[in-house]
């Protein structure tokens, strides 16, 4: 898990299955100070409505975005588990 914060969105014309219905966001992963970018921006698949500027947790973990997803495959790396309150 690790936080990130939203730099905006990102759109397609094709989706895999498994990802229908989601949005795709554009996000900046940060240090725990939140203030320090730690890397590159990721493209992160998210079901719970974040917006750009907010901060979010990611995972990588496939295991529960195949459970979000309720699919047994999927391309997703990055998923939002969480908003930052």
């Amino acid at each position: 898990m690790q936080l990130a914060q939203v730099i905006g969105t990102a759109t397609t014309t094709i989706k895999h299955p498994s990802m229908e219905g989601c949005k795709l966001l554009v996000v900046l992963p940060r240090l725990a100070d939140d203030r320090t970018a730690d890397g590159f921006p990721l493209l992160a698949v998210d079901q719970l409505g974040a917006g750009i500027g907010e901060t979010v947790m990611i995972t990588s973990d496939g295991a529960s975005a195949r459970k979000m997803f309720g699919v047994e495959r999927t391309p997703v790396r990055w998923t939002v588990i969480g908003l930052k309150d």
